[in-house]
């Protein structure tokens, strides 16, 4: 069974992308609450620490005692602290003797005027925020109060956000890691009907076909693959129907040219006008073989793009004469009229001449093949962007449902005539090449029973 490593890789690559987003934001989130909270604590702090200031600078007696009983209520210390670092007093819960978060250098910017804030961990390990502030008397500063509040409770606060932030960021994890593998199964399904739809198709099982419904690019490439199935379908067949084609038409002239050479190496010939009926039917098959191969070349180097034009001023109503010159006998034999009509002022064209004779000549070839009594018209008319070759004939028309197959190679309209009445299906291919190497357009009208008529257009140049 065919691992799903796509959808593996898709899984891992969206989960990947969601936790490294979910720990940025958690990290963000838990980070703006820790500021939050400390910001507060430390405004707080500093407004009682100047509330202690402002009592110290009153000369009222009490002040001392009123001091103490409000660093009891509000759970904090408070110390009174000399120019000399010295405790005068205190009060709270905190143990004077712990003196480590007096520091000469913040007494030097305390009697500087200057206010300080820092975080103190006691010996137990119990973590303080601690705010400083001159005190003034007279304008002179001759201590400064220190006030002491633990962090105990904003650290199990943090601690609680921290945990619910986890929880909720596992759950939402869990529950994205659920949704990622149903999207990765759901996207990568296709690529992988594909995958197996295209292997098929590679070990020649052209009938299969990818059913996807989806509106974007990959409904897109599913319907290509199925165009793929299509046209690979269709090269298949119209493969098979050449080669059986090719085979018939081989067969049938060598099989002429074996027995009529027989017939002419055993003597078994009773006169030389027989005699020479017989090389006649030999030299014409050979010429149908020989219009074949050419035509099976020429073909070939299309494809391959070798073909080089050689182009030159060139007269069309002349080129055009001369076609008609070299059909006109297999047209009277047929009993069937040519006709040219040319438009005044035809001017020259830039092509290659020799390219050209062969559309007009396969053109011809093609409507003498189809048409069986009436006539063929061959005209040109021009205008000031290009010059329309017409070749029209009253023949058996072509099915509206075949006239987009017409230029393919291989394709045969009436694929049950005799060969007596038809080539090997690659005139119009080539036609449709070489009109694709002048930069012209080729286009086709038929009715049934009618007539039909191409149209060549080659843009006209200065």
């Amino acid at each position: 069974m065919m691992r799903n490593r796509i959808g593996i890789k898709l899984g891992v690559l969206i989960t990947t992308a969601f936790l490294i987003v979910l720990l940025s934001l958690g990290t963000m989130v838990y980070q703006v609450f820790s500021n939050f909270y400390h910001i507060e604590m430390k405004t707080e702090v500093s407004e009682l620490t100047a509330h202690f200031v402002a009592m110290c600078e009153e000369t009222n007696p009490t002040s001392e005692q009123m001091m103490s009983t409000l660093a009891d209520f509000s759970n904090v210390s408070m110390f009174y602290v000399q120019a000399d670092g010295q405790i005068g007093f205190h009060s709270g819960p905190h143990d004077p003797q712990d003196r480590s978060f007096i520091r000469t250098e913040d007494l030097a910017l305390l009697f500087k005027g200057e206010a300080i804030s820092l975080s103190h961990t006691d010996p137990s390990g119990e973590g303080y925020l601690v705010v400083a502030q001159p005190l003034k008397k007279d304008e002179t500063i001759h201590a400064a109060i220190y006030v002491m509040a633990s962090t105990k409770h904003l650290d199990e606060s943090l601690h609680s956000i921290r945990k619910l932030l986890l929880l909720s960021g596992a759950g939402a994890f869990l529950l994205s890691l659920g949704i990622t593998w149903i999207m990765a199964y759901m996207l990568s399904r296709p690529l992988l009907q594909m995958q197996q739809a295209t292997k098929k198709i590679a070990s020649g099982e052209l009938e299969t076909r990818v059913h996807v419904n989806s509106k974007d690019e990959v409904g897109y490439l599913a319907e290509a693959i199925n165009d793929l199935g299509v046209e690979l379908k269709r090269y298949r067949d119209n493969r098979q129907e050449f080669f059986a084609n090719i085979s018939h038409e081989l067969r049938t002239p060598i099989t002429y040219l074996k027995g009529y050479a027989k017939v002419l190496q055993d003597g078994m010939v009773d006169s030389e006008e027989e005699q020479q009926r017989y090389l006649e039917i030999i030299h014409q098959e050979a010429l149908r073989i020989e219009h074949l191969v050419n035509d099976l070349f020429d073909l070939a180097k299309m494809e391959e793009g070798q073909i080089d034009l050689y182009k030159e001023w060139v007269n069309l109503e002349e080129l055009l004469e001369e076609a008609m010159r070299r059909v006109e006998l297999s047209a009277k034999d047929k009993g069937i009229a040519l006709h040219l009509k040319v438009q005044a002022d035809l001017p020259l064209v830039y092509a290659d001449g020799m390219r050209l004779e062969q559309i007009v000549m396969n053109l011809l070839e093609n409507a003498i093949r189809y048409t069986e009594r009436g006539e063929i018209e061959l005209s040109i008319s021009h205008d000031d962007d290009e010059v329309a070759v017409r070749v029209k004939d009253s023949g058996i028309g072509i099915p509206q449902e075949e006239l987009e197959e017409i230029f393919e190679r291989f394709h045969r309209v009436e694929k049950s005539r005799s060969r007596e009445h038809g080539g090997s299906g690659l005139g119009l291919s080539i036609v449709k090449k070489l009109v694709d190497l002048h930069d012209a357009t080729i286009q086709v009208q038929s009715t049934l029973g009618i007539g039909t008529t191409f149209i060549v257009r080659l843009p006209r140049e200065q």
